[in-house]
């Protein structure tokens, strides 16, 4: 992954997850349930998959992948939902 797209999705990170991130948008969605994480977030054709701790106000970024088609890479390897 390059640097720049590294920084681009930190950036969409830290803004789409500050308030509220458990409220579905056009790049926010809950999953069905799965072993990764509850909520992915859409950064071009990446993928940021994280938990929300309500209780404790903590969003985990727990994986972000690359999007090739219907094909999810995680750390070069294919993953499936």
């Amino acid at each position: 992954m390059r640097t720049c797209d590294q920084r681009r999705i930190v950036e969409s990170v830290e803004e789409q997850l500050r308030n509220p991130p458990t409220q579905e948008t056009r790049n926010r969605k809950r999953l069905r349930p799965n072993e990764l994480a509850e909520w992915e977030l859409r950064v071009a054709t990446f993928r940021a998959f994280y938990d929300v701790d309500e209780e404790n106000d903590i969003v985990k970024v727990v994986a972000v992948g690359y999007k090739q088609g219907n094909v999810l890479l995680i750390h070069g390897e294919e993953y499936e939902l």
